[in-house]
Order: C-alpha cells, then structure tokens, then sequence
C-alpha cells in the first residue's frame, strides 16, 4: 500500500477533471461528476469524495454510465418537471434537476423535479446546497442498492437512501443536512475498510444479520436509529417514495449492486429534487431574521453535563463548513489506498499527478 499524501483541492479538481477527459467522458459529465465529488472531499464526507473516482471511471468505461448523455424533459405539471438523464453519472443529472428546481421555484414558489434513468450520484447534500446557495431551501431524496435490514429484519430491503435538506442563512454558510437512513452510509464501510478501522457498535450486520464491528464481515447495515430503528427504516422509505415510486424507477432492492461485478448494464436508478422560495411565505427580512434567532439560540444553548473538552453544540453543517474552510487553507491529506489508486490512474491514462 502507498503512503498518504496532501495535495490541494484546487489540484484534486484539476487531476479528476483531466480523468474524465481522458477517458472520452464530455464536459457535463466531467464538470458534474468533480463539483459533486470535491462537495464530499472539501466538507470532510470522504466516504463520498474523491475516493470515488476510480469507481465513476470503471462505470464510464464499462458501459453502465454514458460518458455523452443527452437528457431530456419527458413530463412535468406546472411547477413539476421529469427528466431523463440518459444513464448520466448522477450528479449531471441531479445537478440539472436542482437548477430547474430552482428555475421553477423563482416563477411558483416551489419546483420539483423527478430525475429518471440516473445513477449513484454520491453526496445528497451538494444538490441541496446549490439550492441554498442560489437563496432557496433545497431538498433532495434518492434511493440506492439494498444493504439497509428493516428493525429487527434479517435481510437486506432499503438502501442507504439519502435525505438532504440545505437552507440559506444571511451572512452565514448555509444550514446543511446530509443524513442515510442507515445507521452509516455503505461508503463509510468501504472506507473502514480499506483504513482497518473498525467499525462502531450496532450500525452493521453479517450475512445472518447478527450485529459485527468487523468491515470486512459486514453485509448490510442497520437502519438509523439503534433499538428504535424502526424511525430509520421509515425514513428510508420516504426516501425511496419519493425518488423512486415518483420517478418510476428501480426499488431498491431491484436495483443491481454498485459494486458490481456487471458494469456495463445501467443501474436505472431515480432522484428527486425540491426547491422552495422563502419570500413566497414570507417577507425575505423576517425569513432571515427568523433563521439568524434560530441558530444564535441553538449555538448558545448550555452543553450537557460532563460534556468533553472542546465540543460546543452545533447546526447541521457547523462541522462541515470548519473542515471546509481547513481544507481550503491547507488542503487534504488522502488516505494511502486513493492515493495509490490516484498514481495508478496517473500511469494509465497519462495524465499528470
């Protein structure tokens, strides 16, 4: 195994963008694919950052992902649309749903979009965030491969089926939330892996679903929640309804596995995309007045006895945004496993590391 390695971010963008390229993929899929993966990379979710590269490459290559997608709208009712990202790498497709979203929220009020025929489209919360950056509450749900037991079941059902909510805040980063349904994401349990780290209580199971802290023996996860787990499992479920019965796409225990070994048959998976205008509720200077009060109380609210050295409470997103702004000053250090697969891709495609 290699050693770790830091490199910028402004380096990482340049390297995955030049991956892309060299393997014929077009611009959208290069541009959408790098936003969303340096989203993860940036905020410190590394289970969906630029880890993934190799396995976006390996779906282009093979045939699951088109490398030139041509979406198209192919239904939609006022402030709904429905998109068919053509078999796209998934953050085109969502990344081009959010902007209609928005687009639609600027005329109604609200926009919703269904993205159909997409793939996995790594971190929820960068769709959700482009929203919020653009002024808009953004929503976003998707569905993925089974590898979530229901409570108290033995058998793969949900996905990790994602739920992410972003809302803007004056003068402040925006509020973000990036939660599975499961008790970790399947990506953490890839990276627990290829670190030896093992994996904390309760969230994973083996293959007759008794509970194992073990990575390498774990074969589904547990849903959110711990002994009251039943709240995870239903949340995946809104998960699943909304981008999967809405979209028409694949359930997600129809969905083939990320991990292959079939790569060249496209996953069929769907998405939703929700955008909401503030001033359609309310007068723009009481929205922000009402979230700044919210999240000034929040951050001074008293910490719990015994609390440790150092932790202070937190709004969804607190902790990102400090690694991002780390991150950004310092750039990131990768772990030795995407290190060596980043040199390895460097030889094969000729391109610069």
């Amino acid at each position: 195994m290699g050693a770790e390695q830091q490199i910028s971010l402004a380096a990482l963008e340049r390297f995955c963008r030049a991956a892309f390229a060299a393997i014929g993929a077009d611009k959208a899929t290069a541009d959408g694919a790098t936003r969303a993966m340096l989203h993860g990379t940036r905020l410190g979710v590394d289970s969906h950052g630029v880890r993934l590269l190799p396995h976006y490459l390996k779906a282009l290559e093979g045939g699951r992902l088109n490398r030139n997608p041509r979406m198209k709208q192919v239904g939609g009712f006022g402030a709904i649309e429905v998109w068919d990202a053509d078999h796209a790498q998934g953050a085109v497709g969502t990344y081009h749903g959010m902007a209609r979203a928005v687009t639609l929220a600027g005329q109604f009020g609200l926009g919703a979009v269904a993205i159909r025929n997409s793939s996995h489209f790594g971190p929820a919360g960068a769709y959700a965030l482009a929203a919020a950056e653009a002024g808009y509450i953004g929503i976003t749900f998707c569905n993925s491969d089974s590898f979530v037991r229901l409570h108290d079941g033995a058998s793969r059902f949900h996905g990790t089926n994602p739920i992410a909510v972003s809302v803007p805040v004056a003068g402040q980063q925006p509020w973000l939330l990036d939660m599975a349904t499961s008790a970790i994401p399947y990506n953490r349990v890839e990276l627990y892996r290829s670190l030896g780290v093992e994996l904390p209580e309760a969230v994973a199971s083996d293959v007759t679903g008794r509970d194992t802290r073990d990575a390498h023996l774990a074969d589904m996860l547990a849903p959110l929640g711990g002994m009251f787990g039943f709240k995870g499992a239903a949340l995946a479920g809104v998960a699943e309804i909304f981008s999967a019965v809405l979209s028409g796409m694949k359930l997600s225990f129809d969905i083939d596995p990320m991990g292959g070994p079939d790569f060249a048959t496209p996953r069929g998976m769907g998405a939703f995309v929700l955008a909401l205008k503030p001033e359609a509720f309310l007068d723009r200077a009481a929205f922000d007045a009402g979230m700044t009060r919210y999240l000034d109380v929040l951050r001074g609210s008293a910490l719990r006895e015994n609390a440790p050295d150092g932790v202070s409470v937190m709004a969804p997103g607190d902790r990102e945004w400090k690694v991002a702004a780390e991150r950004g000053e310092n750039g990131v250090i990768l772990d030795p496993v995407t290190a060596q697969s980043f040199r390895d891709l460097s030889q094969r495609l000729g391109i610069d590391w």
